[in-house]
Formats: C-alpha cells, structure tokens, sequence
C-alpha cells in the first residue's frame, strides 16, 4: 500500500535489477481523493520465464486479493472501481463488489483483440 495513487503510478521498475533473480510477484496500490474516477490505482509486476520484469495490464487475483485486505481493514468501501494499466496506455477499470457473506466479487468489460481455436 502506497501513499496514493500518484505514487503507484511514478513507480519505474529496474528491469536489469530484477531480471534472473528468480520468481517475482509484486502488487501495489494507492488511493486516488474522494470524488475521483477509481478508489484505488492497482499495478501488478511478475518476472516471465525469462526472468524479465513485465506488467499485466489488468489482473483480477490481484484485485479480489487487495479487496479482501483493504475491505476487510475498511480501508475501502465495499463496492469501488479500481484503475490499472494506466502507465502501459490501457484504461482497466475493474469493479469490486463485497457480498454479505464475506465475498469478494471482481467484474469488469473486457475486449477481445485475439480470438481462435486450438
């Protein structure tokens, strides 16, 4: 949990730093002031299996993991949108929706750019 949402999207990995280091698996969040567009901005950072440092423009683990934490503390209401992919050009917006009962559910549109059969 970082000081805000600004802080979240000023990070710069050191890619060189992290490549070959074994497996990585980073989460970081911040909130954005009341009133905004998201509650939160959300970046998720795992080495490949190359050891190299990527991305992923939306990730929903993340999300239902962050929503069970920072809901759970009541950090965060339970329903907000969180924002991620900003700093890779992409505009994810990924609902959480707290239910009675304790869970977390994690929604969202989505844009198929590859579609196929194997």
């Amino acid at each position: 949990l970082l000081e805000d949402a600004d802080a979240v999207l000023a990070l710069e990995p050191d890619v060189a730093r992290d490549a070959g280091e074994g497996p990585l698996d980073i989460g970081v969040v911040g909130k954005y002031p009341a009133g905004s567009d998201c509650a939160v901005e959300v970046r998720a950072f795992f080495s490949d299996q190359l050891g190299r440092l990527r991305e992923d423009p939306v990730t929903g683990s993340l999300n239902a993991s962050l929503a069970q934490w920072l809901v759970g503390e009541g950090t965060l209401p339970g329903s907000y949108v969180a924002g991620q992919g900003t700093r890779l050009g992409r505009r994810g917006r990924v609902v959480v929706d707290a239910d009675d009962a304790g869970g977390i559910w994690i929604g969202g549109r989505v844009t198929d750019v590859v579609t196929g059969h194997i």
